[in-house]
């Protein structure tokens, strides 16, 4: 007889805990309408505006000017990696995924942040291999997030950021490499919010944990190296698609 009453008390808890994550979810949904619908469109009409007083301002107004822009464009930008993070919060750990072709993707998120960040040099050593792996849409997340942080923790007055790729028989490796002030070794996992603590984790951001979320998602991984002279080296290896790859994980 007990251990009756400790199987209905069990499946009450467990609709109980399906019910409240439905609530969170649906809260998330909304939040994130909020912030890509309705911020978003706000900060575009700012930064409209914005571009087109460059004629019209003096000297002295142009450094004010140019931090607005700086960030207006941020907090659009901030606003594809709150959209990131609640997908992510709604894969429940899984994702579908299907064949996703390497070069174009990048190409596009490289032409995006030459735009962005016009006083950094984003620069391909070699070409881009016709490669494609086995992801979804947020792997875009994943080169966008590497890129601008690599822009927006330099230190140096004009950021340099090269891209190089090696295919292997079974996986492809990125590495992104910048000039900048570099990463210590006992923050280069932290930085990922790896372990248990997640993104409560020392020195972790949102987007370099969607990184380590997503690259995980994809059968994959993510860490950092040191550049030489100076700066980091973000690694991303991905699993190479192949006809007897699973569709989904």
């Amino acid at each position: 007889m007990t251990g009756q009453l400790v199987t209905i008390s069990d499946v009450t808890e467990r609709e109980s805990y399906r019910l409240r994550l439905e609530e969170k979810t649906e809260q998330l949904e909304a939040l994130n309408r909020v912030v890509r619908h309705d911020i978003r469109n706000d900060m575009a009409v700012i930064l409209g505006w914005a571009e087109i007083l460059e004629d019209h301002i003096d000297d002295d107004g142009k450094d004010a000017l140019s931090r607005v822009l700086q960030k207006s464009r941020h907090v659009i930008q901030f606003t594809d990696v709150a959209r990131d993070f609640v997908e992510s919060l709604s894969m429940d750990g899984t994702a579908e995924l299907t064949e996703i072709e390497l070069q174009p993707l990048l190409d596009t998120e490289l032409a995006v942040v030459r735009d962005s960040f016009p006083n950094a040099q984003f620069q391909v050593s070699g070409e881009l291999p016709d490669v494609s792996v086995q992801a979804n849409e947020m792997l875009s997340s994943v080169f966008r997030n590497i890129l601008e942080n690599a822009v927006r923790h330099n230190d140096k007055e004009d950021p340099e950021i090269t891209v190089t790729c090696e295919v292997n028989p079974e996986t492809v490796r990125y590495r992104i490499a910048d000039n900048g002030p570099g990463i210590s070794d006992d923050q280069k996992e932290q930085i990922f919010g790896k372990g248990e603590k997640g993104l409560d984790s020392s020195g972790s951001g949102i987007g370099l944990y969607l990184v380590h979320l997503f690259t995980e998602q994809f059968g994959g991984d993510v860490w950092v190296e040191d550049n030489d002279p100076t700066g980091s080296v973000f690694v991303v290896e991905l699993p190479v698609h192949t006809p007897s790859n699973k569709v989904s994980s």
